[in-house]
């Protein structure tokens, strides 16, 4: 069994990492968080607001805006978007112990490789299925679930004892977890929901149950899951269409009042993780010879309102 874990850092801390990070300090967990300055000033000098949907209450945590504070952390919650992954492990590649875990709580299905050819230490990845966003400075709201499913993707050594370790600090906050030996399934079926819905939730501005009460909406979100199952089956990844289906009517039922990542980013006029969602069917869709209209529509029209922000912040 691995040394226990200590110190928790939260690289990136947005909404997800408030949220994971403020149930285990909530805990009494030693927890840091990694953010910008407004955050780190707001929770130093309140502590983190944790809003849920019948209560709210301020956790006492450390906060920082040094990423050298790193240093000393037993376990990282990489939570940084998509496009900043490499760029995060550079900047904390010579800081990290060389025993200390690495959990991925990130959209997409590629980070923790990506992470790997950054760091030598082993990433761990997380499926993370929770409804979250920020309520303004140091204040993370949570509409709904929270659950992690972790493991191991790729590598050839056995860190069945770190994962059990990860997945029990977890429950021990009251974070419903658990451990797959097939991850990389696990990160297909939620990259699932994010094409399906990401995209469309930031194109209009809605939430996840807003969508699916229009009946147009309803059959563009079938038809990113046909596309999708075509560009899974290439990549050796066994999704059946009616478990994907299933998958999709529970995220709408479950996060009904969710408006994506996505939308959440366009509506702050900032880079979005489109190219890691959409954007990576379609490029694996050519490499295979696929054709997947509906993914190239709604890739094009987030980077069409991503360049329309930029060009209206210059």
């Amino acid at each position: 069994m691995k040394k226990e874990i200590k110190r928790i850092a939260v690289l990136g801390a947005g909404a997800v990492g408030c949220f994971f990070g403020g149930m285990l300090a909530r805990a009494g967990k030693e927890v840091l968080l990694i953010a910008r300055d407004n955050h780190v000033q707001a929770i130093k000098k309140n502590g983190l607001l944790m809003e849920f949907q019948h209560s709210q209450e301020y956790v006492a945590i450390e906060a920082s805006s040094n990423v050298e504070d790193i240093a000393g952390a037993d376990l990282i919650l990489c939570c940084v978007k998509s496009p900043d992954t490499e760029r995060s492990m550079r900047e904390i590649k010579d800081l990290i112990k060389p025993d200390a875990l690495i959990l991925s709580l990130q959209n997409g299905v590629d980070n923790a490789e990506r992470i790997a050819q950054v760091v030598p230490n082993h990433p761990i990845s997380a499926v993370v299925y929770v409804a979250t966003g920020m309520g303004g400075d140091g204040h993370v709201k949570h509409f709904g679930r929270g659950e992690l499913i972790i493991g191991q993707v790729g590598g050839h050594e056995n860190i069945s004892a770190e994962l059990e370790q990860i997945c029990e600090l977890f429950l021990s906050a009251q974070i419903p977890c658990s451990v797959s030996d097939s991850i990389q399934r696990e990160l297909w079926l939620k990259f699932l929901v994010n094409c399906s819905y990401n995209g469309i939730s930031a194109i209009g501005q809605i939430t996840y149950g807003e969508m699916v009460q229009q009946e147009n909406i309803q059959q563009l979100i079938k038809d990113l899951t046909v596309e999708f199952l075509l560009v899974a089956a290439q990549e050796k990844i066994d999704i059946s269409l009616a478990e994907a289906q299933m998958v999709n009517e529970k995220i709408a039922k479950t996060m009904a009042g969710q408006r994506s990542s996505t939308a959440q980013d366009l509506m702050r006029r900032k880079p979005t993780e489109i190219d890691y969602l959409n954007g990576l069917i379609v490029r694996k869709a050519k490499q295979h010879g696929l054709n997947v209209p509906n993914h190239q529509a709604i890739y094009a029209l987030v980077k069409m309102i991503e360049q329309k922000n930029l060009e209206s912040s210059i």
